[in-house]
């Protein structure tokens, strides 16, 4: 009988293990690439961009995984600054203080310093919110959809800071699709 027990204690460890190792690709495993870009910033390449969806067109009402790759040091505090400015500048006056304030520490939290070879992917759950994943590894989730939808809108709205960039994660660009 306690050869049971460990061996049930044991299966409970290993599901637990593997369900905080799992990064986003559990959580959207029909994911296929729809379109990926460079960010460049006077000519600094600082990121690349990749939209993953389960579907063959980009949709607000089903979950998508945007990852971005990056190739120079970051600072967090720079992450966080530069994310909120877009989200103002797309949502103009919209955004409460309220919202600010919050938005401001879910972000500190789930961002951190980046150096070349990071990836932070941030997962869309359309109604939900969403979880960012820091080299696969979950950082922080956010059950806010407001916050969501205004996040992802700095790379896939159309007034968008960069539209070439848009257009090849969307998949319009030419031939951007991959798997």
């Amino acid at each position: 009988m306690a050869h049971r027990a460990r061996w049930i204690c044991l299966c409970l460890l290993l599901a637990a293990l593997s369900t905080a190792a799992a990064d986003w690709r559990a959580e959207l495993p029909a994911a296929k690439r729809l379109g990926v870009g460079e960010f460049t910033w006077f000519g600094l390449r600082l990121y690349t961009a990749q939209l993953w969806t389960a579907g063959p067109v980009h949709d607000w009402n089903q979950p998508f995984a945007l990852e971005l790759l990056y190739h120079r040091s970051l600072s967090k505090g720079t992450l966080v600054q530069a994310t909120l400015e877009e989200m103002r500048r797309l949502n103009g006056g919209s955004i409460t203080s309220q919202q600010r304030t919050a938005w401001t520490h879910a972000i500190e939290q789930a961002f951190v310093d980046v150096r070349p070879g990071m990836r932070i992917t941030g997962l869309y759950l359309p109604g939900q919110g969403c979880r960012f994943y820091v080299d696969g590894k979950l950082s922080r989730e956010i059950a806010d959809p407001v916050f969501a939808r205004a996040f992802f809108a700095i790379w896939l709205d159309p007034r968008a800071r960069d539209t070439q960039l848009r257009q090849r994660l969307l998949g319009l660009a030419g031939n951007d699709r991959g798997t």
